[in-house]
């Protein structure tokens, strides 16, 4: 039975990274485990990272933001001596199954996201600090930070070589970022991405790669010093400790079902399918931020935003085959609506702010999610709100209509609220709502729903679900569609999904994902890169990659 992966972790099982907290200022060390991969057959050897590494560092950009609002400068620098961070581990790469080189790369690339906008979401200043090689990956997470620091010496660099070296890309946002983030020229770039050794010092800082190169000799009070003048010139208000992320109620079956307090995941294997319900509150909404201080991790939102996270995580890295997610839900709508209200009534108070943007990136993370999404809106379900969001995040939605014999749930409605017009955007920057109706201005108007609860009519006829169903009709169409879809090649499905998902403006983040999706699956697919005398494959022999020389 393949190995489970596990996103859950915390301070006292790290073996990668540590921080050092000094009031506003945290320092955030990457000092990687050489024999602590998470699969044999490889060592992290010069800070080179996989997937075990980054579930580490994105808890520990989880728990900045929630455990320590009191940091408003993150320095993110290394505890080895002349290498900053190799980047992704080759031989990791070289012999990890197709699917999770991807899943790798998209998850990795989420966690820097995260970080990347801790500075304007919660008003956490990341800034690298680098000292000896800085290459691929490694200078990928440097990129992610708000600030990057450049050791001016004769070993210290910057590079992203993996088109010599190993016939693949930075396709996890570097190519992107060095150009749409950095803004360096395009034909520099092309240098730069083309060079094994990398760029250092003053010419990093000329082309843009890095904003500041300090002798070395200097470095370590330079560094400090301009964490100190980052946090004296924040807006950040002064905050007391943060609080606790306690572990999940998380229950693993034998059968593959997952069962969490608020999210249940069953199996469906034989369909090839995940079923995933959600559940409404089961406790009153907090009556103030201070109550909902006093809630902590146990808070309805946050507790129900960290299970389906994690729900998400499990099923793409531990379940590849499982090709359709059903997302249902059941619950008081009333309810959701109050816990919600909560959250944006309160834009200004440090907790409400974390939960709300922390929906925002579960959300996101559907969004780019490489399978294909289906919410029933059933009878008793809760689908207001931000969990309405869900209904636009997916591929297609179904609804009930009107009474089935022998159904005594309350009928199916579809609540809007003030969350849905802004509060949580996708990576195009735009609501969920109007990249739904992009272009054709049906989004326009659609607020003054807010707050009521649409039935089935009422619903397709605004537009916020694909098809609605009687008791006659339901079961027959919703096996049908299920069948039908299970059935379609999960690579077209895959295409046609990433292109649908993404409407209107292109910004960093789509530009991002849109080709990882693409360049990276069709990448780490070539014989090129992957074959057995691949570039991955060959990469420490001394023996070059044989490639195939034919422009496709």
């Amino acid at each position: 039975m393949p190995k489970i992966i596990d996103f859950q972790t915390d301070p006292s099982c790290y073996r990668h990274w540590r921080v050092e907290y000094e009031g506003p200022i945290a320092r955030l060390f990457m000092d990687v485990d050489e024999d602590g991969g998470l699969f044999d057959g490889y060592q992290l050897k010069l800070n080179s990272y996989d997937l075990g590494v980054d579930i580490e560092l994105a808890d520990v950009v989880q728990r900045m933001r929630f455990e320590h609002p009191e940091v408003k400068v993150v320095v993110m620098q290394s505890a080895k001596d002349k290498v900053f961070c190799a980047g992704a581990n080759i031989r990791m790469l070289g012999g990890a199954a197709h699917a999770h080189k991807v899943n790798f790369c998209k998850f990795t690339n989420e966690t820097r996201n995260t970080y990347e906008a801790a500075e304007s979401d919660s008003g956490q200043k990341y800034v690298a600090a680098i000292k000896g090689a800085c290459a691929g990956g490694g200078y990928e997470l440097a990129l992610a930070c708000n600030h990057i620091m450049l050791t001016d010496d004769s070993s210290s660099s910057v590079s992203l070589p993996e088109v010599p070296l190993l016939a693949v890309l930075p396709g996890t946002g570097g190519l992107t970022r060095v150009t749409d983030k950095r803004h360096v020229r395009r034909d520099l770039a092309d240098v730069f991405c083309s060079t094994e050794e990398g760029v250092k010092g003053k010419r990093a800082v000329k082309w843009g790669l890095v904003d500041e190169a300090v002798p070395n000799a200097r470095f370590d009070v330079v560094v400090a010093e301009r964490a100190a003048e980052f946090a004296a010139a924040s807006t950040k208000p002064d905050l007391a400790q943060g609080i606790t992320l306690g572990p999940l109620d998380k229950t693993v079956g034998e059968d593959g079902a997952v069962s969490y307090s608020l999210v249940e995941v069953s199996v469906v294997r034989d369909a090839r399918r995940a079923e995933i319900l959600i559940k409404g509150p089961d406790g009153d909404a907090p009556a103030d931020p201070d109550a909902l201080v006093a809630e902590g991790d146990q808070s309805y939102l946050l507790r129900l935003a960290r299970e389906l996270d994690d729900a998400i995580l499990h099923l793409r890295l531990n379940e590849i085959d499982l090709g359709v997610w059903v997302m249902r839900s059941q619950g008081d709508p009333e309810a959701v609506l109050a816990q919600e209200a909560l959250i944006l009534d309160h834009p200004d108070h440090w907790l409400a702010n974390e939960i709300r943007h922390y929906w925002k990136r579960v959300l996101k993370r559907i969004d780019v999610t490489s399978r294909s999404l289906v919410a029933l809106v059933e009878h008793g379900s809760c689908f207001a709100g931000v969990l309405a969001e869900l209904l636009w995040a997916v591929d297609r939605s179904y609804m009930m209509e009107d009474e089935f014999e022998g159904d005594n749930r309350s009928l199916a409605t579809i609540t809007l609220s003030a969350g849905n017009f802004g509060a949580y955007p996708m990576g195009n920057d735009l609501t969920r709502l109007d990249t739904r109706f992009y272009g054709s201005g049906e989004a326009n108007g659609l607020n003054t729903h807010t707050g009521a609860a649409l039935e089935a009519e009422e619903a397709e006829a605004a537009g916020l679900v694909t098809m609605i169903l009687d008791d006659i009709d339901w079961e027959d169409e919703i096996r049908i569609f299920l069948e039908e879809r299970a059935s379609f090649s999960p690579d077209a499905m895959t295409g046609m999904e990433a292109n649908l998902r993404f409407a209107g403006p292109e910004t960093m983040e789509t530009r991002i994902f849109g080709r990882l999706t693409a360049w990276q699956n069709w990448i780490f697919n070539r014989p090129n890169a992957v074959g057995a005398e691949g570039a991955l494959q060959r990469y420490g022999t001394g023996v070059r990659g044989n490639f195939d020389m034919d422009r496709v």
